[in-house]
């Protein structure tokens, strides 16, 4: 659903005209796509989640708390495996990991993807099979790698020619033979933000195809018969809506498949088209349903080892943003509300309203680091008052401590209202900081009406613990 559908509920305004602005707009609904999907308002306004009213977990848990809906992420799991039966879907944990969610996944039958030693103790620590476990990055150290190694894990994913080398002395001297993908820069700039775009040549991901470092890496790879070379990997950004990108991607990465069973005899088994699957953020944000990801993707492998004449690999794909973006939400609480006057004039029409929430860039960086567009809304109450136009703030010192940038709040928002972000499973928490020395929020799981701590939220014991001076 794009915006002029949903009337125009949320979006940047850099933009936009005075016929915009005067669209009708009720600050009390929700979109859809933009929330898990067990969220709902119930009699009297107040946000629920899973039959649980978000008052009690604000009371039970505070504010700021990122909230799970349990039953929202174990279904978009599931979609994936149905989407897609014959693959190996691997959760990207760098989205979002902690023990219980490593479980979660794990019972849905979904693979792992870390790509930090302490991703990898975390998803072992959780019970996660390690056959089960692929391990990125692009600089994991010797101690990572022996880690990895011994603890059996399924794959790993070789992003340079150091790391072969290091991979290949550890795989002599502990006499086993890891199963290794070499990540493929195939110069596919993604139509996102170029910090979270990861294919294009000028970047730190990767053998770069077009100057011939990802056949050389293959061939080392298959000369020296020291590790297994199951396949190849290519991942071309995040928050990623148009499957053009990915035919690009297949076909240059099948292109070098065809180039090594020609010059060494070896056809590899695997294939791996990465993740950055798109989600909705704001209601200008069309995602593609996993069904239909499926399909595309299929249409462009098949398409591509038909014209190589090469047999149609083992697929894998790396979804993370898109099982647990959607399924989460950030509840914060209102201190202050501000109107700052913008125009000549110097009225309110043509001022800005600020809503501080007692968060802000520690717990949510992507507004700042990314320009991120996000939506909001008053989650403890129904309002009849006139929408304004609001942009919602934190707590912290800075100028770009910005959580949402434009959007239609009721003109009645006060201290003490709680306000609810949704979007906010992916690249939140993972990417949560103690700036300004603020503690980092809970995350709580909601199911069936009742609610369980899964992170608990940090102390100010916990960061002067860390203070040795």
């Amino acid at each position: 659903m794009r915006a002029h559908e949903a009337g125009a509920l949320h979006g940047d305004l850099g933009n936009r005209g005075p016929a915009w602005l005067r669209t009708p707009v009720d600050v009390n609904a929700l979109v859809p796509q933009l929330w898990p999907r067990n969220v709902a308002r119930a009699d009297g306004g107040a946000l629920t989640v899973a039959g649980l009213d978000v008052r009690e977990l604000a009371a039970e848990y505070g504010t700021p708390a990122y909230v799970l809906d349990e039953d929202d992420l174990r279904e978009r799991c599931r979609e994936f495996r149905a989407a897609f039966p014959d693959a190996d879907v691997y959760y990207a944990g760098k989205a979002f990991l902690c023990r219980a969610v490593v479980r979660m996944i794990a019972e849905e039958g979904l693979f792992l993807d870390v790509c930090t030693g302490g991703e990898l103790a975390t998803a072992l620590s959780a019970g996660m099979p390690p056959e089960r476990i692929g391990f990125h990055g692009n600089n994991k150290s010797v101690a990572e790698l022996t880690r990895a190694v011994d603890a059996g894990v399924g794959r790993i994913i070789v992003d340079s020619f150091a790391e072969i080398d290091r991979l290949t002395a550890l795989a002599r001297e502990r006499g086993v033979r890891p199963r290794v993908l070499v990540r493929v820069t195939v110069g596919v700039e993604a139509h996102t933000h170029e910090f979270i775009a990861t294919a294009h040549e000028d970047q730190k991901f990767g053998f770069s195809l077009a100057g011939g470092a990802a056949a050389a890496a293959a061939f080392r790879i298959l000369d020296e018969d020291v590790l297994e070379l199951r396949g190849l990997h290519s991942h071309i950004g995040s928050q990623i809506f148009d499957a053009s990108g990915f035919e690009v991607s297949a076909r240059r990465v099948l292109a070098l498949q065809a180039q090594i069973r020609d010059a060494r005899g070896v056809e590899l088994p695997e294939l791996d088209l990465g993740g950055g699957f798109g989600i909705a953020y704001t209601t200008q944000d069309d995602p593609a349903a996993p069904q239909d990801l499926a399909k595309r993707l299929a249409k462009i492998v098949d398409g591509e080892c038909a014209a190589e004449q090469l047999r149609v690999p083992h697929l894998s794909i790396e979804p993370g943003r898109a099982i647990v973006g959607p399924a989460v939400f950030t509840l914060y609480e209102v201190g202050t509300v501000k109107s700052v006057p913008l125009g000549a004039g110097g009225g309110a029409a043509d001022g800005r309203v600020y809503v501080s929430v007692d968060g802000g860039m520690s717990d949510n960086i992507r507004t700042a680091l990314y320009d991120a567009s996000y939506s909001a809304t008053v989650a403890n109450r129904a309002s009849s008052a006139e929408p304004m136009l609001a942009r919602v703030v934190g707590k912290h010192c800075e100028s770009g401590d910005i959580v949402v940038k434009d959007e239609f709040l009721p003109a009645d928002v006060q201290p003490g209202d709680l306000v609810a972000v949704p979007g906010t499973g992916a690249y939140c928490r993972s990417m949560a900081s103690n700036y300004n020395h603020v503690p980092r929020p809970p995350v709580v799981a909601v199911r069936d009406g009742r609610a369980r701590l899964i992170v608990r939220r940090e102390t100010e014991d916990d960061l002067l613990a860390l203070d040795v001076g």
